[in-house]
């Protein structure tokens, strides 16, 4: 048989993630199709959830951990009335209540509470790593598992619609935030627990309107060759697209490419997306005290992306 032969590909591809897979399951799928040399993934998804997933190919790993702790929508459904092992379906009942007769406003109050910076204890069953090992392996062996409560940030949390024991929710949430945490501690609130049954990821910043591509698309696009499976994957500096530009002449590209420092207007600030005279992305830096700072530098072709 002969050997797969992977390459180097450098770009963003926002996948649908399907039901039941894993992320790293995802990545890998569409990492052989691809056949990209090194890839990863910006954040996971449990098996449950789908939606977007972006995941990116060489020199956009460089950035992954930036999207990572990027602002996400999700749409969820939670059971209200049962409680499980992982706060959603794939655990193991540990009680049920009876739903007391909920009006919206009621509801509105208990989401309310959860809206804005809050404390949020994750799941016992999560990837949060204890000791070098993620927590679900404790769980799962049996072993007392103390989660600590951190901070997290939801920006908004809707009531989408509701049924006699379930409710949808839309939800706008920082790095960190659990919605499964977010389903048990409605339930808890309104006093009869809860789990949740459904989750989809609408979007990551900056990909607020994405064209989702699924696995299916991709094994199709497969067959028809390598250019009709290149088409879906963005440019690096699609990962960069809320960050401002700065453009370099030709001197001051060649300084930064070279690991130099420049000058820079006192006035600019922050993270900037930063441009060779050639068009080329170059780097990800940091403009303060009139100086750059290289947060990421990258190897990648002039792509005409940036030309004005």
């Amino acid at each position: 048989m002969k050997a797969r032969r992977f390459r180097d590909l450098h770009g963003i591809l926002l996948l649908d993630k399907p039901l039941g897979l894993s992320s790293n399951q995802a990545l890998q799928a569409v990492r052989k199709l691809l056949r990209a040399e090194k890839g990863g993934h910006t954040g996971a998804l449990d098996p449950l959830a789908t939606g977007l997933l972006p995941l990116c190919f060489g020199e956009a790993t460089k950035i992954a951990g930036m999207l990572l702790g990027s602002r996400k929508a999700y749409v969820a459904t939670c059971r209200l009335g049962v409680t499980t092992t992982t706060a959603d379906l794939e655990g193991e009942v540990v009680r049920e209540r009876p739903v007391p007769v909920l009006d919206d406003a009621a509801i509105e109050r208990a989401l309310a509470r959860l809206r804005g910076r809050i404390t949020q204890v994750p799941p016992a069953y999560s990837a949060i790593k204890r000791e070098g090992e993620p927590l679900y392996l404790k769980a799962r062996r049996g072993e007392m598992v103390a989660v600590p409560a951190r901070e997290v940030e939801v920006h908004r949390l809707e009531l989408g619609g509701r049924t006699d024991d379930s409710l949808t929710l839309y939800v706008e949430c920082g790095s960190g935030t659990y919605v499964r945490s977010l389903a048990r501690d409605l339930g808890e609130d309104l006093g009869c627990g809860a789990h949740l049954t459904a989750l989809r990821r609408l979007w990551v910043e900056p990909f607020r309107e994405p064209a989702m591509v699924t696995l299916e698309q991709l094994q199709q696009a497969s067959e028809q060759g390598d250019e009709a499976l290149r088409a879906p994957l963005l440019p690096v500096a699609a990962g960069l697209a809320d960050l401002p530009v700065l453009r370099l002449d030709e001197a001051r590209s060649l300084a930064v490419a070279q690991g130099q420092q420049i000058a820079l207007e006192p006035a600019l600030a922050g993270l900037h997306a930063v441009v060779a005279a050639d068009g080329r992305l170059l780097a990800l830096g940091e403009a303060a005290g009139g100086r750059l700072r290289i947060v990421r530098g990258f190897n990648l072709p002039a792509t005409g992306e940036y030309r004005s």
